[in-house]
């Protein structure tokens, strides 16, 4: 299997990952994926739950930054709602737009965590711009029509790194 979908650690949710390991491995920036890592697609403001979470991020100096796929509108939105800074559209399993996009953003790659619920886009993106990454679980079944597809290809990706041994809780890094 491709080193490219292996991520550096999994967790059931991003809410799961305690600040001492973003405290440990030096970051300062959380790039979540949107749909199904925070929330879900059809979750138009966020939830108390993501909330809380970008709270404890910044009261320990991290700062939490939503990297989605997703239309520019639903992406702003969220973003705006919960008040951290965004870059949607990038093209994700590809590195090129997202690594311009965190350039602009003056986001240093070495000292960033990207985290999502998809191995071929999430994690394939990560990878590619270099990026530390953290595999987590749907935090919600029901996908957007588009993601069913991705599904296809991810569900026997993990299937695969979990039988090699390869999906390593977050705990363990």
């Amino acid at each position: 299997m491709c080193k490219v979908y292996t991520p550096y650690a999994h967790a059931k949710s991003i809410f799961e990952i305690e600040i001492d390991f973003y405290k440990k491995h030096g970051i300062k920036t959380v790039l979540s994926d949107l749909d199904n890592t925070l929330d879900s697609y059809k979750t138009k403001t966020p939830s108390a739950n993501v909330v809380s979470f970008k709270q404890l991020l910044e009261e320990n100096g991290i700062e939490l930054f939503i990297i989605s796929n997703n239309t520019g509108k639903r992406v702003q939105e969220y973003a705006n709602a919960l008040g951290v800074r965004y870059a949607s559209a990038v093209g994700k399993p590809f590195a090129r737009k997202l690594i311009r996009k965190l350039k602009e953003a003056q986001i240093d790659l070495k000292t960033a965590v990207m985290i999502g619920d998809q191995t071929v886009t999430d994690i394939a993106s990560a990878n590619r711009a270099r990026i530390l990454c953290i595999l987590t679980d749907k935090i919600v079944k029901e996908d957007q029509p588009t993601t069913h597809f991705n599904r296809l290809f991810d569900r026997p990706i993990r299937r695969h790194l979990k039988r090699k041994g390869k999906l390593i809780d977050w705990r363990e890094r």
